[in-house]
C-alpha cells in the first residue's frame, strides 16, 4: 500500500515565524516518519520583506496556486518596518476570506507543568474549545463614516450575518462537539440581551438545529461578557463554545492567558470543505528573531492541529502527548522567550524525539 501524500504551503512570514515554523516542520516529519505518510512542503515568501520590496500583499496567483494544496502552515505574520494593518488585512483576511475558511478553532488547553493565572486551577479544569464565525460579522467592513474630520463626524460598522453563515458555523460546532465526545456540552456565546437581531437569529439555530439534530447534545448558553466572568471563575465548566466573530476574538485572547500564554496557544483558520490554514497565535515577535531564543511549542501545536483536521489523527494525538510528556517532565523550565531553559531548536528535537 502506498503512503498517503500531502502538499503543505508554508508561510514562514517576518520575525521569529520561520523559526518556530522549522520547528512545527520538524515534529510534522517525525510524525509523519512514524505513522507511515509523507509531507511536500512549497515556501511562499509573503510578508513584511516582500512587501518592502515590492509592494506586494498576498497576489491573486499565489490564491490559485495555495487552493491545489491540502494546508498551509504559518509562522508569523507583523513587520516593524510595515504599518501595522497592512500585511495583516492584506495577507491573513485576504487569505482567509479568498478560501472561505468560516470557522476559526482555538483549543484551550492547559498542559502538565504550565503555569496559569488562575488560583487553584489545573489541567483537568481547563481544557475546551472556542469554535469562532471566521468569516462574517463586524469584520466584513460594512459600514463607513462621513464627515470626518469634523465636529459632527460619524462612523458605523455593522455586524452582519445571513442564516446560512450561522448555521454552517453552529453545524460545525455540533459536528465538533461530538466528535470531541467529552462532555458533549455546546455553548452559545453571544450579547442576545442587547445585539437583539443578530443575537435571535444565532440563539435561534442554535436551538432549532440543536433540538432537531442533536438531541445528544446538552446546549447552554452565555452573554459574553458574563463568559469572561466564567473563563475566570470556573473554566472546567466549559467543553466547546460556539460564538460570533468579534466575541470570539476577544475571549480567544483571554483563554490564551489561562492556558499559559500565547507561547502555547495554536490556532486554526477551517474551510471543512476546502483548504485551511494553521499557526502559533503569539505574532512575530521581532526582537527575538535569529537568536534561537523563542518559544516554538504553539507552531508545534498548531502541527497537530493540521494533522487531524487531514484526518491523520494517531500522528496528531502523538504530538499532543509529546507536547504534554515534555511539558510535565520539567525540562521546559517556562514559556517565555529566553527563559525555556534551552533553545528554540532543542525544543523542537525534544518534541520530535518523543513522537
Amino acid at each position: 500500500m502506498s503512503k498517503k501524500t500531502y502538499n503543505i504551503a508554508l508561510l514562514p512570514g517576518d520575525g521569529t515565524g520561520p523559526e518556530v515554523l522549522r520547528e512545527g516542520i520538524k515534529v510534522l516529519d517525525a510524525a509523519a516518519a512514524k505513522y507511515n505518510f509523507t509531507i511536500n512542503y512549497t515556501s511562499y515568501d509573503l510578508g513584511g520583506e516582500r512587501y518592502l520590496k515590492t509592494g506586494e500583499t498576498l497576489p491573486d496567483s499565489v490564491i490559485e496556486e495555495v487552493r491545489k494544496t491540502d494546508s498551509i502552515f504559518l509562522g508569523a505574520i507583523g513587520h516593524p518596518d510595515v504599518k501595522p494593518g497592512i500585511l495583516e488585512v492584506g495577507i491573513l483576511l485576504k487569505m482567509r476570506f479568498a478560501l472561505d475558511q468560516y470557522i476559526n478553532l482555538r483549543p484551550v488547553k492547559l498542559y502538565p507543568g504550565v503555569e496559569t493565572p488562575l488560583k487553584d486551577k489545573g489541567p483537568a479544569d481547563i481544557d475546551f474549545v472556542v469554535v469562532r464565525e471566521n468569516t462574517g460579522g463586524i469584520y466584513t467592513g460594512l459600514g463607513g463614516a462621513v464627515q470626518v474630520g469634523t465636529p459632527h463626524e460619524i462612523a458605523t460598522q455593522v455586524m452582519v450575518y445571513s442564516r446560512p453563515v450561522v448555521e454552517r458555523c453552529i453545524r460545525y460546532a455540533y459536528e465538533y462537539t461530538r466528535k470531541r465526545n467529552k462532555r458533549k456540552q455546546l455553548t452559545l456565546v453571544h450579547k442576545m440581551n442587547v445585539l437583539t437581531w443578530a443575537g435571535d437569529l444565532w440563539h435561534r439555530v442554535f436551538s432549532e438545529m440543536g433540538n432537531e439534530q442533536y438531541p445528544d447534545i446538552k446546549q447552554d448558553y452565555n452573554h459574553v461578557d458574563a463568559c469572561n466572568m466564567w473563563f475566570v471563575k470556573s473554566p472546567e465548566f466549559y467543553d466547546v463554545i460556539v460564538t460570533e466573530n468579534l466575541f470570539g476574538d476577544i475571549i480567544t485572547d483571554l483563554g490564551a492567558m489561562i492556558q499559559g500564554g500565547l507561547g502555547i496557544a495554536a490556532g486554526g483558520n477551517i474551510n471543512p470543505e476546502g483548504v485551511s490554514m494553521f499557526e502559533p497565535m503569539g505574532g512575530s515577535a521581532p526582537k527575538y528573531t535569529g537568536k534561537n531564543v523563542i518559544n516554538p511549542l504553539a507552531a508545534i501545536c498548531a502541527g497537530g492541529m493540521m494533522l487531524e483536521t487531514l484526518g491523520e489523527n494517531e500522528a496528531a494525538k502523538a504530538i499532543d502527548e509529546a507536547v504534554s510528556n515534555t511539558l510535565a517532565s520539567g525540562k521546559i523550565k517556562n514559556l517565555a522567550a529566553g527563559r525555556m531553559g534551552m533553545g528554540t531548536s532543542e525544543v523542537g528535537d525534544l518534541i520530535a524525539l518523543k513522537i
